[in-house]
């Protein structure tokens, strides 16, 4: 909701129950007035064109400048019709002009719609005219028009600031959606084309010939492409490495079904629980030992398959970094309102400062394929190493389904 809006809503209610006030004035002096048939004629206006245009002032879109300047007119002329309906004595007494403080409205519509220029041009206009009802200036009318214009001055000014600052907050929005739709298609990059490069470099280099020239155009596109990946400017990748195997690339398929969810629904049209320990399964091996409960550890489709693509990422690390010959271990607990699953080998460790030198050089591994993955999620990774006693990657996701978050912020219905 605008900002401005409980301004119009406000502008609404002081409208209405300031041309009651405006008609109780008169009631209670009409006995005063000189020609009291011209303040029911113009009253009886009043009446019919306040509640026939209170939907004009229920927004901006509605508050057109035709509308303002029959508003402001009505006003005007009411000021003036003054001398024509009231005693020559109650006026220069000081008594209140047939519209009244409903005037006032008339010149907020324009501060509201406008900003502070518009107001100021409405209630001078109106003090010019108070002025010439009045016949000669006096302090108790010097004291009301300025009233009048200092306040709907600075209540057009307070809805500029508040314009700009819905501009201002609806691009950061659009910077933070930009950011994570940005750090999603990264990990997918880093999850295959960037490991499928670096892999044809090493194979390349050790096979010779023209596989080693094959492998140094790779090296040089790897490096091409982490640039673009870190810069911002990101092609769309579906190709993911078969993380059990470590060279094997097959095509991650996207959700079958159309609400973007992957396997049969249940009765009430959600996704059905999928088994994390199917999605992790196929990353045990010689080298790499599973240990899980054994009932199923069961979470949202897109939940389960964002952690096991977070533990393949560790397991790559590991591969990586720890070399062939390192072992790691899966473990997966299965808590009342939290799942964990720890990813542990023996390799040497990360040596202190290596993960930020790594980021700031475009390698996302850690950064967007594991915590990114945790965080859009709803979950958290804290990685632990220690030089010469190998890492330790923690995943935690929450039990309750948390898909990831769309571009105003709020999590994407699944």
């Amino acid at each position: 909701m605008s900002v401005e809006q409980p301004l119009w809503r406000a502008l609404t209610g002081y409208r209405i129950l300031t041309m009651l006030y405006a008609i109780g004035l008169y009631i209670s002096a009409n006995d005063e007035f000189a020609r009291p048939w011209v303040a029911v004629a113009y009253y009886a206006v009043l009446v019919v064109w306040t509640l026939a245009t209170l939907p004009r002032v229920a927004n901006a879109a509605s508050c057109t400048k035709r509308f303002l300047a029959v508003d402001l007119t009505i006003a005007l002329v009411g000021i003036l019709l003054t001398r024509v309906a009231d005693a020559p004595g109650r006026i220069e007494a000081g008594g209140p002009t047939l519209p009244s403080i409903w005037t006032a409205g008339a010149v907020l519509a324009f501060a509201i719609k406008g900003g502070w220029r518009w107001a100021a041009f409405a209630s001078t206009l109106v003090a010019a005219v108070n002025i010439v009802e009045r016949g000669a200036p006096t302090r108790d009318t010097i004291h009301n028009v300025v009233l009048v214009w200092v306040a709907s001055i600075a209540i057009g000014y307070v809805v500029e600031v508040a314009r700009a600052s819905e501009r201002t907050l609806a691009r950061a929005l659009e910077i933070e959606a930009a950011t994570r739709e940005r750090e999603r298609l990264a990990r997918d990059i880093h999850d295959s084309v960037l490991q499928v490069l670096a892999m044809v470099q090493r194979r390349g280099t050790a096979l010779g010939g023209e596989a080693a020239e094959l492998g140094r155009m790779a090296g040089e596109q790897e490096v091409a492409l982490r640039t673009l990946v870190s810069g911002g400017l990101v092609p769309v990748s579906r190709v993911s490495e078969d993380a059990a195997q470590g060279a094997v690339v097959r095509a991650v398929e996207e959700p079958d079904g159309p609400d973007g969810h992957d396997g049969p629904d249940s009765p009430d049209g959600k996704a059905n629980p999928v088994d994390l320990r199917a999605l992790l399964a196929p990353y045990a091996g010689s080298k790499v030992t599973l240990s899980e409960p054994g009932a199923p550890v069961e979470l949202a489709p897109l939940t389960a398959r964002e952690l096991a693509a977070a533990v393949g990422a560790a397991l790559d690390n590991v591969r990586k970094h720890a070399g062939d010959s390192a072992r790691a271990w899966i473990l997966v607990e299965d808590e009342p309102d939290e799942v964990i699953v720890t990813v542990r080998d023996d390799g040497p460790g990360i040596p202190e400062g290596r993960l930020a030198q790594a980021e700031g050089e475009g390698r996302l591994g850690v950064a967007l394929s594991i915590r990114g993955r945790l965080r859009d999620i709803g979950g958290t990774a804290d990685l632990i190493s220690v030089a010469g006693q190998g890492t330790e990657v923690e995943l935690k996701v929450p039990r309750a389904p948390q898909g990831p978050k769309d571009a105003r912020g709020k999590a994407e219905k699944r």
